[in-house]
């Protein structure tokens, strides 16, 4: 009797749809166009494209617009066709795009900033234009009338900012690893907090307004997860790239976090699990399993006549230990880490096969990536990256 085979299954991973490829320098900025065959990208060669898809398969541009001055940003409203661009000059110019995406008609421009823009936002129901830049400051205007209708002074840089519509709350990341709440009326803008918790720059920021869940990537290689509406104070750490956090974009139907680092890498965690928070590393002068002192601890290796050894920290239990007693290695999933970690050999012993099961699916773009973009209705994705290269993946074999 024949032996029955059994195709393997195949691994779920994003599709390649399409690479634009006629960009002079690095494309900065670039979205899907909902429900059209479209892409926007603004470019370091001082271009906005609107590119739409032939007959042929290919992307080729319907608008070619020059600016004068390097594009750093874009934000583009789709309800208006409003598209509002920040360049290297600290302007921010707006646009209107016709309904068939061949024509745009310049609509307004301020000079919002004294350096470099590094984010601008389009919020349709107040009306406004935010954008942060290397001048440290964090200004507003009025999209009708053009007039500057507050600021705030940041402490660095900043290089991330999410709006809340519902209480007017603005998140801006800046370049210290320093996350800032601040609550906008309409010509004032008043402090809530602060919090910090990456080591390296704020790189990327994601706002959940349905869970009130604010994510933000880091060049340290970490995604912190900060709970801003259940007043748990909770913050979650995912660990999941070797590299820079270049892009976060959440998929709130499926409870999905997509994020991508300048590596290629494109993790795709699912969010609809309870995280555990990572503890508190504990401060000690003696491995808290066998009592060895560490090498500062000059009295008790006196005492005991034993030679100091190294300070570790187990990941999951927080306690200081020694290379001896923390000689294993784990994934745990649900504390974020996605990758082996240092833990004690009582909690490795402790962990069990299911909490070690995966939350995030990892997958390579094969291009570095410094920004991204996710169309949720089509279940689309955008990447471009330093080598001039835009490229669409169909991620719904993922995030579904």
């Amino acid at each position: 009797m024949a032996a029955e085979i059994h195709p393997k299954p195949q691994t779920r991973t994003p599709v390649l749809l399409s690479k634009i490829e006629a960009s002079q320098e690095v494309v900065n900025t670039a979205v899907i166009i909902p429900k059209e065959d479209g892409v926007i990208s603004v470019s370091e060669d001082r271009t906005i494209r609107i590119w739409l898809k032939r007959d042929s398969g290919q992307y080729w541009p319907s608008v070619y617009h020059t600016m004068p001055a390097p594009c750093t940003c874009m934000s583009f409203n789709p309800e208006t066709r409003r598209l509002s661009v920040g360049m290297d000059s600290g302007e921010v110019s707006e646009f209107i795009l016709s309904e068939d995406y061949n024509k745009m008609t310049p609509a307004q421009s301020y000079q919002a900033h004294q350096g470099r823009v590094t984010v601008v936002l389009f919020v349709l129901e107040m009306e406004w234009v935010l954008s942060t830049g290397q001048d440290k400051n964090f200004t507003w205007h009025c999209s009708e009338s053009g007039q500057r209708l507050g600021g705030y002074r940041t402490t660095s840089w900043v290089s991330g900012l999410q709006f809340d519509v519902e209480t007017r709350h603005a998140f801006v990341g800046d370049h210290s690893g320093q996350v800032t709440i601040l609550k906008l009326e309409q010509d004032s803008c008043s402090l809530v907090t602060t919090f910090k918790g990456h080591t390296g720059s704020v790189t990327a920021l994601c706002w959940d307004p349905v869970q009130r869940v604010l994510f933000s990537g880091s060049s340290d290689h970490s995604i912190i997860m900060w709970d801003i509406g259940g007043g748990k104070g909770t913050a979650i750490e995912l660990q999941g790239h070797n590299e820079k956090v270049q892009g976060l974009c959440y998929a709130p139907h499926t409870r999905q976090l997509i994020s991508c680092s300048c590596d290629g890498g494109i993790v795709i965690w699912n969010m609809d699990v309870t995280r555990q928070e990572t503890p508190e590393w504990l401060d000690s002068d003696s491995c808290q399993k066998c009592e060895q002192p560490f090498f500062w601890n000059f009295k008790q290796m006196w005492d005991s006549k034993r030679i100091g050894l190294r300070q570790h920290h187990c990941r999951k239990c927080g306690q200081a230990v020694c290379g001896k007693c923390s000689s294993k290695r784990s994934t745990i999933p649900l504390m974020g880490f996605e990758f082996e970690v240092r833990v004690c050999d009582s909690c490795h012993e402790s962990i069990t096969d299911e909490e070690r099961a995966p939350t995030a699916t990892f997958h390579d773009s094969k291009h570095s990536i410094i920004h991204m973009h996710f169309e949720p209705t089509r279940g689309w994705l955008l990447t471009s990256g330093p080598d001039k290269v835009i490229k669409l993946w169909d991620m719904t074999p993922v995030v579904s």
